[in-house]
């Protein structure tokens, strides 16, 4: 597809919406993975020491 200007790029030939809220679920995914696995990470260290200062007691 060939675009001759910024607007009929960002139309996306009448399928913006679809094109650019599928790029924005996209980009909300990744930016939010790396938060959810380390709150994962530390929810498992905690665990780990729990477990370890129990396991000493």
């Amino acid at each position: 597809m060939i675009w001759g200007s910024a607007g009929e790029f960002l139309a996306m030939g009448g399928y913006a919406f679809y094109v650019w809220g599928s790029f924005l679920v996209a980009a909300a995914c990744l930016a939010v993975e790396p938060l959810l696995v380390g709150a994962r990470h530390r929810r498992a260290l905690q665990t780990v020491r729990a477990e370890r200062m129990r396991h000493e007691a």
